[in-house]
């Protein structure tokens, strides 16, 4: 996210005695976290929980577009815009609503119907041999795509979405990633610039990257690039972005399933394209539950900066032109019934039988419960599951610590296993548990990750979209009869009573331990 010194200095003045505090107590080795910790990762998590701090609500316009300014283009990478033109037949949107309502789980789920668009995206390479802070050339979009192209020896692709919880960022804001990416498998990524929520709610997003696959497959009018294999493809993406990917390939599944196991011929462009699975996924964080539903979200919330879960999403903002939707609905990204379908929230897919290797990154963080359930039953399908864990890590941890050693082995083995599905390399299923501080590698079996049942797991996740549902639609009567002011106005005085108790816990924890170190 761009964002000015000046902002950042604006934003965290009023946090800073809260930042100083947390930065002591890890200094006096008095929280929770000191053992897992060094004072950088301490000092990053405490700046990063008062960005995202929920205690006054924010407009969320002003967030998105904050969040997806372009801080423009220097350095060692390539970077060539393009807008992938929609197709004139409606195939590929037909095909995609089949899906989904093949895929109900419960009848009850609803969707907006969304219009086939352009779709902007970018090309993204490694450009070597200039200087760090050298200027994007003056060339055009399509010389900048050559250029890339001349750069990149290898045969790798990857298809890339941006994570921002489907409503914030952009392809923009992921360049150090993609361009990571790129260097590191030699090859190219194609990041797309998806439709973002509340504006665009599901399935336009989903449908925005089926455009952008098939527009590796068969490129379309205009487009620099000539087709691509699907076998040196693979799909990644970090939080939403790879709640994204995984829905993907989970439509991919079922367009299969519902074509006798074969893939379906799709009218793409004046041409008939098999929807076939691409080589390879690999996740970064991904965001499985749009219900939020698991025991680690609260159970991990110590190692994370995300906010807690809660029952009215609304009230994290305040309202203006774009949020609460018009008509309202109880969540940002979906409709409410719908945060149980799967291309929604992939936790829900129960059928993940044929599906390539898939590479999964995760921390100790609040969304780990969800990886885990995916990716154990991923593996007891029979899919080829590369799973990482590292204790005591946050949301997208890879990204957030740029330039440590974490950052650079976490990298290193994602755009390892790129190369190696791309290439015909073997893959092998295959869990680590990597410990704090050491690095130290542990084995661990993927599909023994847990033991939730399935039953159990969609049992949770309809109980939260219900409780969701019902509050949300308590919240949206009340604001309509009372208005904005006070509801939020009384929703700050429980928000700050909490705050208050919750402080004086820690602070007695905190003095707890003070007193036990004095007594050594």
């Amino acid at each position: 996210m761009d964002i000015s010194a000046a902002d950042l200095v604006r934003l965290l003045l009023p946090k800073l005695p809260s930042i100083t505090k947390s930065i002591l107590l890890h200094a006096l080795r008095l929280s929770d976290t000191s053992a897992k910790w060094d004072l950088r990762t301490a000092l990053t998590m405490a700046i990063l929980r008062c960005l995202v701090g929920t205690d006054t609500p924010h407009p969320m316009g002003k967030q998105q577009h904050n969040s997806i300014r372009d801080p423009g283009v220097k350095g060692r990478l390539w970077v060539s815009r393009l807008a992938l033109p929609a197709p004139p037949e409606d195939d590929a949107r037909a095909t995609l609503f089949a899906a989904i309502e093949a895929m109900k789980l419960d009848g009850i789920e609803t969707y907006t119907q969304p219009a086939i668009l352009p779709v902007e995206a970018e090309w993204t390479g490694y450009r070597p041999n200039v200087a760090k802070d050298a200027p994007e050339p003056s060339i055009s979009e399509a010389e900048k795509y050559e250029s890339l192209l001349k750069d990149a020896s290898g045969p790798t692709v990857i298809l890339y979405f941006h994570g921002g919880a489907y409503f914030l960022m952009d392809p923009a804001t992921h360049r150090n990633a993609t361009a990571r990416l790129a260097q590191l498998t030699k090859g190219r990524v194609l990041s797309v610039r998806y439709r973002l929520s509340p504006q665009n709610p599901f399935p336009a997003a989903l449908l925005d990257g089926l455009v952008a696959y098939l527009s590796l497959l068969h490129p379309p009018p205009g487009a620099p690039h000539a087709a691509v294999k699907p076998e040196n493809i693979v799909f990644a993406g970090d939080s939403a972005g790879g709640n994204l990917a995984t829905a993907l390939l989970q439509f991919l599944l079922q367009a299969q399933r519902a074509n006798g196991g074969h893939p379906p011929p799709i009218s793409f462009h004046g041409a008939r394209i098999p929807l076939a699975l691409p080589a390879g996924v690999s996740l970064n964080s991904p965001w499985m539950d749009v219900t939020r539903c698991l025991s680690s979200l609260v159970s991990n919330a110590k190692w994370d900066y995300l906010p807690p879960p809660t029952a009215l999403e609304a009230l994290r903002y305040t309202p203006d032109d774009i949020w609460p939707t018009k008509p309202p609905r109880v969540d940002v990204f979906c409709d409410g019934a719908a945060m149980t379908h799967p291309l929604v929230s992939p936790l829900a897919a129960l059928d993940w039988t044929g599906a390539p290797p898939v590479y999964i990154v995760s921390g100790e963080e609040m969304l780990a419960d969800e990886a885990q359930v995916v990716a154990a039953r991923m593996a007891r399908q029979g899919v080829v599951v590369e799973w990482e864990q590292w204790e005591a890590m946050p949301h997208c941890f890879a990204m957030v610590f740029q330039g440590t050693e974490i950052n650079r082995r976490v990298f290193d083995t994602w755009s390892d296993f790129c190369v190696r599905v791309t290439t015909g390399q073997e893959v092998k299923p295959h869990g680590v548990w990597v410990e704090a501080k050491t690095w130290e590698r542990k084995e661990v079996d993927v599909k023994g990750l847990t033991a939730m049942p399935d039953d159990e797991v969609l049992r949770q996740m309809r109980e939260k979209r219900d409780e969701r549902i019902r509050v949300g639609e308590e919240y949206l009567k009340k604001l309509a009869e009372e208005g904005v002011g006070k509801v939020q106005a009384d929703h700050a005085k429980k928000g700050q009573a909490k705050h208050e108790v919750h402080a004086k816990e820690e602070e007695a924890k905190a003095n707890g331990k003070a007193g036990e170190t004095a007594k050594l």
